[in-house]
């Protein structure tokens, strides 16, 4: 059974910052690609941040230069430093992976949420 599990949301201020943390269960190595997306009320889920095991992080262009995707192997876990935040950051991240099975098909694993809020 695969699973991730985000952590590390809360509410911040503008301009201030805050690290999501994505713990997976098994290895960060199992997985070909781990990232972050984020859903805000009335939209679809979008891109925030993916970083691909055999090539460099991409971002969206909305977080580029604030926002940086790592995967940390002393933690099993799969981070998101956000930085310069803005109320338009306010939205439920979440953390996504892809795993290929003993069969090669390639299965796509979401954790549950977590809550950003940015406000003064």
């Amino acid at each position: 059974q695969v699973q991730l599990v985000e952590s590390g949301g809360g509410l911040v201020q503008p301009g201030g910052s805050l690290t999501l943390s994505c713990a997976v269960s098994g290895s960060i190595f199992n997985f070909n690609v781990l990232g972050w997306y984020r859903q805000v009320p009335g939209n679809q889920r979008e891109l925030v941040a993916v970083s691909p095991k055999s090539s460099s992080a991409r971002y969206s262009d909305s977080v580029q230069g604030r926002f940086f995707i790592s995967r940390d192997p002393a933690k099993n876990t799969v981070d998101l430093q956000m930085n310069s935040l803005k109320p338009e950051d306010t939205g439920v991240y979440y953390c996504n992976g892809e795993t290929m099975s003993r069969t090669g098909r390639v299965l796509i694993h979401w954790g549950q949420g977590t809550q950003v809020t940015v406000s003064s």
